[in-house]
């Protein structure tokens, strides 16, 4: 069972499991038309009915933080076999050091839920997707050649959707795994400047970083509508990680048996999205 199935992770990780030949329950609030033959689409209200028979459920902490502590119970009167719960690599940091609280996300409690469950678990951490350029670029991509963003220096080893997919896949069968929670990662760091010019690249499309003072950003995307909380906090994260060794793991090798997707990976499958 997937919870979170329409979700960055949830529809890749549905491609995986029925690839291996997995039987896939997909829990969805809205109806769905391009999963794969075979899917069986459940909605959150019928997850009691559709529980029995399930050997292992994947958790999304956003789609499930209302009502974790039920699902949980309800798994376990069914006699699931095991939980794999998806964090994030900065679960252990301070509420205050987590920008993704202040959009609602709840990854450490949903995983403490888990783990404290008496269900067998597995808990993957992944870093920071890929994925959040697009939000952070696309449209300035669109208008021309210069981004213009804080901190160019900064890096992170983004990690591609479909790693963390593969990775919470084997989760879910693999023994070896039980009990262990795995931050993973993207192959090498890579700075928001690099990135840029990666996506040029890729694209087709010179690009190039303008670094202009956090303030100034961070003012940007508060008129534009996002939290001011949230603004403040990844503002806050990228001057304290500034002069950090950025995080780099080889959870993804490890498990998976080849290295994790590069940022110009990424990028290269989502070329129609920049374009």
């Amino acid at each position: 069972m997937v919870t979170g199935a329409t979700g960055t992770i949830g529809r890749p990780l549905i491609d995986t499991l029925v690839a291996a030949g997995r039987q896939v329950r997909a829990v969805s609030r809205r109806p769905v038309a391009d999963l794969p033959e075979g899917v069986e689409v459940v909605s959150p209200d019928a997850v009691e009915v559709a529980m029995p028979g399930v050997e292992s459920l994947f958790v999304h902490p956003r789609a499930t933080k209302d009502h974790i502590g039920e699902l949980l119970k309800l798994a376990a009167v069914c006699g699931v076999d095991r939980v794999v719960v998806m964090s994030a690599i900065n679960a252990d940091d301070e509420p205050a050091h987590q920008p993704s609280r202040y959009n609602g996300d709840r990854n450490s409690e949903v995983e403490r839920a888990v783990v404290a469950s008496g269900l067998p678990w597995v808990s993957v951490r992944p870093s920071s997707f890929a994925m959040n350029t697009l939000t952070m670029w696309r449209t300035q991509v669109a208008a021309g050649d210069t981004v213009f963003g804080p901190y160019a220096s900064f890096a992170e080893a983004v990690i591609h959707e479909r790693d963390v997919a593969d990775v919470v896949a084997r989760a879910m069968s693999d023994e070896a795994l039980l009990g262990r929670r795995l931050p993973v990662t993207g192959p090498e760091a890579v700075s928001l400047a690099q990135m840029v010019t990666i996506i040029g690249e890729v694209a087709g499309k010179p690009l190039r970083y303008q670094e202009i003072p956090a303030e100034t950003v961070a003012l940007g995307m508060i008129q534009h509508g996002l939290d001011e909380q949230f603004v403040r906090a990844l503002m806050d994260r990228y001057a304290r990680e500034l002069r950090q060794t950025p995080t780099v793991t080889a959870e993804v090798e490890a498990i998976l048996g080849r290295p994790a997707r590069s940022f110009a990976t990424w990028v290269a499958d989502h070329r129609e999205a920049w374009l």
